[in-house]
């Protein structure tokens, strides 16, 4: 891996949240980082602290055609790119019924399109180097979904699938994939005009009422530590047995291990009934992964 103090990053929403919190390690350590924002203003304080070391970059993630231009414009400026954190983007509220076509399309954009577009711009120079991480900002809602967040689930569930399949495309290229499944982190993610909100459906209210008013309420009170995430994603990328997932976040790995449990259980419970949908007598499958 590069010396950390030549070692550059590349964070998309890097003015808040857990992009914020690794930008600032990052910086502080004596690393580089280029840094997106769709209000390049929000950049000044980080700036006036870090100087040339922090190249700030106006593009909203969901500008497809735009990624590449800025992964361009970090090469250029610094001459390399050793990570690539996929971080930008938002939550939405509503019931399957109340999304429309535009607010789930947009879940994707943000979630899968803009990440996946970053991923194809950076990848020829990882490649080059033969070294490199991409780190994909994921959820636990990425690997469990519930009542109204649906839409954010698809996103991400999406972006997951993607990166499983990206991590075994590039391992052999010495390039390693990260992705990150947090559970609430005391950022703006639940902040009123930052979490999105469908139109309702009165139909609803008595089944997701209590889910919208327990999100809008975590705003300030969540458990997680944006400081102490960014150490950990830090040290896992730095670990030689890195895992392809990184639950975040004791309530994370609470709720996903119960939801794997209960689905090997599923598949225990129905396994006969499973298996007898193949031909009688078949031989296993033999398949190149």
């Amino acid at each position: 891996m590069t010396e950390s103090k030549n070692k550059t990053w590349l964070i998309t929403g890097a003015t808040s949240g857990l992009g914020l919190a690794l930008a600032e390690v990052a910086l502080e350590a004596g690393e580089r980082v280029a840094g997106t924002a769709r209000r390049t203003g929000r950049f000044e304080a980080l700036k006036a602290r870090y100087g040339d070391r922090l190249l700030a970059v106006e593009h909203d993630v969901r500008d497809v055609d735009g990624a590449a231009a800025v992964v361009e414009r970090a090469l250029t400026v610094f001459g390399q790119v050793d990570v690539l954190v996929n971080n930008a983007g938002a939550g939405q509220v509503g019931a399957s019924e109340e999304v429309s076509d535009g607010e789930l399309r947009d879940m994707l954009d943000q979630h899968l399109f803009g990440p996946a577009a970053y991923v194809r711009a950076v990848l020829p120079h990882l490649r080059a180097r033969g070294s490199g991480a991409i780190v994909q900002m994921s959820s636990q809602g990425g690997r469990m979904s519930f009542p109204a967040v649906g839409s954010y689930s698809a996103g991400k569930f999406a972006l997951e699938g993607w990166s499983e399949a990206l991590a075994g495309e590039v391992a052999p290229f010495g390039v390693r994939v990260l992705i990150v499944e947090p559970s609430r982190f005391r950022t703006e993610f639940n902040a009123s005009g930052v979490l999105r909100t469908t139109r309702q459906d009165a139909n609803y209210d008595g089944v997701i009422g209590a889910v919208r008013a327990n999100l809008a309420e975590a705003d300030g009170v969540q458990e997680g530590d944006p400081v102490r995430a960014a150490a950990a994603i830090r040290d896992v990328l730095a670990a030689e047995d890195a895992p392809l997932r990184l639950p975040l976040g004791a309530e994370a790995v609470r709720n996903l291990t119960r939801g794997y449990r209960r689905s090997l259980e599923d598949v225990g419970k129905w396994a006969s009934v499973s298996e007898s949908a193949d031909f009688p007598g078949m031989p296993p499958a033999v398949r190149a992964f």
